[in-house]
């Protein structure tokens, strides 16, 4: 499943949620799609993270 559609997957069920219920199949399902999100987002921050390079100058010492 793809990142937008994961999305939009866990935005419905938030909609019928709130609008109606959900049955116990749509709760798996959605505690599922979370877990999902949430491990991804945590990965791709992960790799942002790794990619960064912190340089620093050393200071200029005066005599």
């Amino acid at each position: 499943m793809e990142w937008e559609q994961l999305i939009n997957r866990i935005n419905e069920l938030s909609r019928k949620n709130k609008a109606e219920g959900l049955n116990a199949s749509e709760i798996a399902e959605r505690a599922t799609l979370r877990r999902k999100y949430l491990d991804t987002f945590k990965q791709n921050f992960r790799q942002e993270l790794d990619r960064i390079e912190i340089v620093d100058e050393e200071p200029k010492l005066r005599h």
